[in-house]
């Protein structure tokens, strides 16, 4: 008998969803989704995005029946990373703009510093310290260029996370500052995080904190994030007595995380 030459849309239907979960998302949505009915049925099935969830590492079965769109979710967890360049201070001020830069100017030391204590993150081996002016750097984010497309940040509004750490020396007392906006495409403010200024005194314990927000429930039309950080010493000592900071980051990604 003559054997009979079979077609790739002649598998079954969870060999295929197997084989195309195998695939770059992009490809998936950009060039297979195209191909015929059957293979764009099968794309939009939510048993490939969760397989490829579960391939790279993204799957939680809690998840199961908090999670409303396995594509989404897996896109934002694919891209998924912090979208603060240099944040600290590996390639010395490249990435950020220096908006105030007093007294004797931004600086750059190794941790822990004079009168300083190392970070809790040991990967972490630099900060950036203002002086006795005051001494704020900021970076903008473009959205769009980061992976994270209108449609996306409009409909579905991902949670934005932002995170920064901060210390004072031991023997100076200082002040910290974070302001962090969600911008619109004409550059309005959205939404802000500004919390009050932290004020520490002299002779602090000189620990590194964190401070966190998260962004969710947004208005529709941010395209931009602007990160802005920094300050100054109190007691107006030349040289670089202000505060340190370091390991900031923004992250997006999906409610359920």
């Amino acid at each position: 008998c003559r054997s009979v030459m079979t077609t790739i849309c002649d598998l079954p239907e969870d060999v295929l969803v197997e084989l195309l979960s195998l695939l770059p998302a992009r490809d998936l949505v950009c060039t297979c989704r195209l191909v015929c009915r059957q293979w764009r049925y099968v794309v939009d099935l939510t048993t490939l995005w969760k397989r490829k969830c579960q391939r790279e590492g993204f799957y939680i079965q809690s998840l199961d029946r908090n999670v409303s769109d396995w594509k989404i979710f897996y896109m934002l967890c694919s891209l998924k990373r912090n979208l603060i360049k240099n944040p600290c201070a590996e390639e010395n001020f490249q990435h950020w703009k220096l908006d105030n830069n007093d007294g004797d100017k931004w600086k750059i030391e190794n941790l822990p510093g004079a009168h300083g204590r190392d970070m809790p993150d040991p990967k972490v081996h630099k900060y950036f310290v203002t002086s006795y002016g005051p001494c704020f750097k900021s970076q903008l984010i473009t959205l769009r260029k980061e992976g994270y497309w209108n449609q996306l940040m409009d409909e579905k509004r991902p949670e934005i996370v932002v995170k920064d750490w901060y210390a004072a020396r031991f023997d100076c007392g200082c002040r910290y500052e974070l302001t962090v906006r969600l911008l619109s495409e004409d550059y309005i403010v959205l939404e802000e995080f500004h919390p009050e200024p932290v004020v520490i005194e002299q002779w602090s314990d000189a620990v590194w904190r964190e401070i966190s927000h998260t962004f969710q429930n947004y208005p529709a039309g941010v395209r931009y994030i602007w990160f802005q950080h920094g300050g100054q010493d109190t007691q107006f000592w030349a040289g670089w007595y202000g505060i340190r900071v370091t390991n900031s980051s923004i992250t997006i990604g999906p409610l359920t995380l």
